[in-house]
């Protein structure tokens, strides 16, 4: 095949990852080495036009045309891809895929151990990917940790989304201009106005039309691919989060019903405490509802008021007569006559007295005379101290009093 533009066109468009497509291309292209300035630039040129997958073989392509030069000592791509090969590779490492990064770079390290290109070649090529690093590494420490602002750091739950997120933003960028050199392309080619070319040449356009519709579609098939990914970790994320919210109503209606629990429990031993009765009498059952015993009526008090004390009324004439006296009962000795009282006392002996009882007792024994103990019909002797102090004798008759002293002296 003649060389000319179209015909470099053809085989950049045609070129693919493979190692024969990338071995053929740059057998065709190193024959030509009197056009490699040119080859160059149009290479350059596809290259500024491409997808990120495209711009990785590019880069191959350079690759291998290089280390063949260098291997055989033609000079002449070396120095035609040295005032653009940092460029170049600037290009088409910005804005790619992380996986495509990593190959670009493995390359560029190839490049240095072998000393494809002259030190300070070198040097700009690895100092434009640093600074796209650094660059990339500012706006993740300003997006997903503390960088300069002191934003906050990105939870490891989000870690998975963010970076879903990120690749599916890469993608996007050159997934547009892969789509707008396709349809360049086509517009290019099925325009009616535009001259229809020989054979071979259209033959070698519509072979890289394809090229460049299949390296769009497959550009549009990574960021579909991306997208799916930040949904799917976006679900999980959202699945997490509903369980979680599902255990969060639980915990939250648990609590509340012992919290009400809780205030039962304390209202039953507050009115415990309030009626004076001990705590656990007051709840002893843990069920709610439960309620004290009624509290027991309080016994009634007797009225302390003394019966009324009958008036002292002096014996009348009838009850100081004394019987007539029959027969004597023989007399007892002193002991019978002590043992007959003990045992008399011993049988009839009265339940104890209250007080109110006993004074009235005591206002009576000076209301009669009591008969002796021996059961005769003596009158007792009735002296002066026998009688209470009834602060004189101004309340008896003066006959009665003459009569008490002749019965007493009489008695004595």
């Amino acid at each position: 095949m003649a060389y000319n533009d179209d015909a470099v066109l053809a085989k950049l468009s045609a070129l693919n990852e493979s190692h024969d497509s990338i071995a053929t291309a740059a057998q065709w292209i190193m024959f030509h080495k009197r056009h490699a300035d040119r080859t160059v630039q149009l290479w350059l040129q596809r290259l500024r036009d491409s997808s990120s997958t495209k711009r990785l073989s590019l880069i191959y392509l350079a690759n291998e045309v290089t280390q063949q030069s260098k291997a055989r000592h033609k000079e002449d791509f070396l120095v035609a891809f040295s005032p653009v090969v940092a460029e170049a590779t600037a290009l088409a490492y910005k804005g790619a895929p992380a996986e495509i990064q990593n190959k670009i770079r493995r390359v560029v390290d190839v490049w240095k151990d072998r000393f494809i290109f002259e030190p300070p070649i070198q040097q700009a090529i690895e100092a434009r990917i640093d600074e796209l690093d650094k660059a990339r590494g500012t706006a993740k420490a300003s997006f997903g940790g503390p960088g300069i602002g002191g934003g906050p750091s990105v939870p490891a739950e989000l870690i998975p989304v963010v970076t879903s997120y990120q690749n599916a933003s890469k993608l996007n960028l050159p997934t547009k201009t892969a789509i707008s050199t396709a349809n360049q392309d086509f517009e290019k080619l099925t325009d009616p106005s535009t001259p229809v070319p020989s054979a071979p040449v259209y033959a070698a356009r519509l072979n890289g039309l394809l090229k460049s519709l299949a390296s769009a579609e497959g550009a549009v098939a990574e960021c579909v691919k991306a997208r799916k990914d930040l949904i799917g970790e976006l679900e999980k994320l959202l699945s997490a989060n509903q369980e979680a919210l599902v255990n969060d109503e639980k915990q939250y209606a648990e609590l509340a019903k012992r919290k009400a629990e809780t205030e039962e429990k304390r209202r039953e031993v507050e009115l415990a405490i309030m009626r004076g009765l001990p705590t656990h009498e007051a709840s002893q059952s843990p069920g709610n509802g439960t309620s004290a015993s009624p509290e027991p009526e309080r016994p009634e008090v007797e009225a302390l008021t003394p019966p009324p004390v009958e008036a002292f009324t002096p014996p009348s004439m009838e009850a100081l007569t004394p019987p007539p006296i029959h027969d004597e009962p023989p007399v007892l000795r002193e002991g019978e006559a002590d043992r007959a009282r003990s045992a008399s006392s011993q049988a009839f002996q009265p339940p104890p007295a209250t007080g109110i009882e006993m004074l009235s007792n005591l206002a009576s024994q000076y209301q009669s005379i009591p008969v002796s103990a021996n059961g005769s019909n003596k009158r007792r002797r009735l002296d002066g101290d026998d009688f209470p102090d009834l602060g004189g004798d101004d309340g008896i008759d003066a006959d009665v009093a003459e009569m008490l002293r002749k019965d007493s002296n009489a008695t004595a």
